[in-house]
């Protein structure tokens, strides 16, 4: 199924603002909706939350290779008004886009900019591996393999919303860091069933502010997602 992150965010307004409370905290009310979208994995979807903060790294990388299948599958999880300001915010040679995935904005970035990309993610396909233009490289975003202040520009885009120790993720971030960081989260409220493996919830601005310790950064909500940019 392939869906775009600027279709699936009206839905998931509508899901966050339009259903009571009750019914996204109601394992009796969602089981049914989940099994039906998901089959038997549904249940792996059901208990994430409950089990996640047990998990290690390895654990958490399984889990999310056993539901790969059943993710809505798209080329970015960007929204088009975040993938065009990120575009117009490079600061730098250097870029490190964390978490790739697909290697969707790494290309974008790499094209606009001509300048020096990696892209890390914990799972790199194969098509990435011998890409010419970009380093592609397996790791994980709560120990970047890299020197302090190695890149110009950090980007982020829609990973911490997954991680367990988001202070930790934050810092690491920053380290590596030497120009800009550049972060997209997701505006969502944190009920306890959610269409996605999602452990941080960041429904308001001042979330977001929190989370980055209310520093001199700016934040921006684009198309129900938030948008946090900070020079170092």
């Amino acid at each position: 199924m392939k869906l775009s992150r600027d279709f699936t965010n009206k839905i998931n307004w509508i899901l966050d603002n339009l259903l009571p409370p009750f019914v996204r905290d109601s394992r009796f009310i969602m089981s049914p909706l989940f099994l039906l979208l998901f089959g038997k994995k549904g249940k792996l979807f059901l208990n994430f939350k409950e089990n996640a903060w047990e998990f290690n790294s390895t654990e958490m990388a399984n889990y999310y290779k056993e539901l790969a299948s059943v993710h809505i599958k798209r080329e970015t999880d960007l929204n088009l008004s975040c993938e065009k300001y990120i575009l117009n915010k490079i600061k730098g040679d250097k870029v490190l886009d964390i978490a790739c995935g697909r290697g969707y904005l790494a290309k974008k970035i790499q094209q606009k900019e001509g300048c020096e990309v990696v892209g890390i993610d914990f799972v790199i396909p194969d098509e990435l591996k011998n890409s010419k233009n970009i380093s592609f490289q397996e790791g994980i975003i709560e120990d970047i393999k890299y020197p302090n202040n190695f890149f110009d520009t950090v980007i982020s885009t829609h990973t911490l919303e997954h991680v367990l120790d988001l202070e930790k993720c934050i810092t690491e971030l920053r380290r590596v860091a030497a120009k800009r960081l550049i972060v997209v989260l997701p505006k969502q409220r944190p009920y306890r069933f959610t269409f996605d493996l999602h452990l941080q919830f960041f429904p308001y601005k001042y979330n977001v502010l929190k989370a980055f310790g209310n520093v001199n950064g700016n934040c921006v909500l684009l198309d129900n997602d938030w948008l946090y940019i900070e020079d170092l």
